[in-house]
């Protein structure tokens, strides 16, 4: 039960091309941001750069994921999620393969929120999807690999979000931002291609 802002006011790319996203209050409602991207990569290396995560609401949720209309294969939804899940003692953050009802299909850890950023990518390739997130310089946090329930890949897009756990304001009654450093995509084939969050 989210409302997604139908203008670019939630969305924004800035000067250095650094992604923000914003949950804000208007007109009596809270309202989301979401960005959707054009093409449909497939297999391989996705990873997502983000700024510090300090602050974010335990009502909020960061999502980075791939998602297809088509409710085969759960979507072909790959989920790295920054959320407490309304539960400000709980870890914030997961690796999931969907459904997440599955309990080998999501793994909890926490990302130290007072970290220069992050780092966070999974590499899905047919039968398993290897997941990792490391600082901003570099250090490990968690990794985990999945090899059961991996979807086919086939017309997914990439997605990512700020929402509200089932709607709720956020608990401090503040607006919310979230600043994406990049994304980057490296297919099984062509190693050496990167495409950017520009470029999407």
């Amino acid at each position: 039960p989210n409302y997604f802002s139908k203008l670019n006011e939630n969305v924004t790319v800035d000067p250095r091309g650094r992604l923000h996203l914003r949950i804000t209050h208007k007109k009596g409602r809270w309202e989301c941001a979401e960005v959707v991207s054009v093409k449909s990569f497939g297999y391989g290396i996705y990873r997502f750069t983000l700024e510090p995560i300090a602050g974010l609401d335990p009502n909020a949720v960061l999502g980075m994921f791939t998602w297809n209309n088509d409710p085969a294969f759960a979507h072909r939804e790959i989920d790295i999620e920054v959320s407490r899940w309304s539960r400000p003692d709980n870890q914030n953050a997961q690796f999931v393969v969907q459904p997440y009802t599955i309990a080998a299909n999501i793994l909890r850890f926490s990302i130290p929120e007072r970290e220069a950023g992050s780092v966070h990518s999974f590499s899905w390739e047919p039968g398993s999807v290897g997941c990792r997130s490391t600082t901003a310089t570099g250090a490990l946090i968690r990794e985990h690999k999945f090899t059961t329930g991996v979807p086919e890949a086939g017309g997914e897009h990439v997605d990512i979000n700020l929402w509200l756990v089932s709607g709720q304001a956020p608990v401090d009654g503040t607006a919310q931002e979230i600043v994406v450093r990049g994304f980057e995509f490296r297919s099984e084939e062509h190693t050496s291609e990167l495409q950017s969050l520009t470029n999407l």
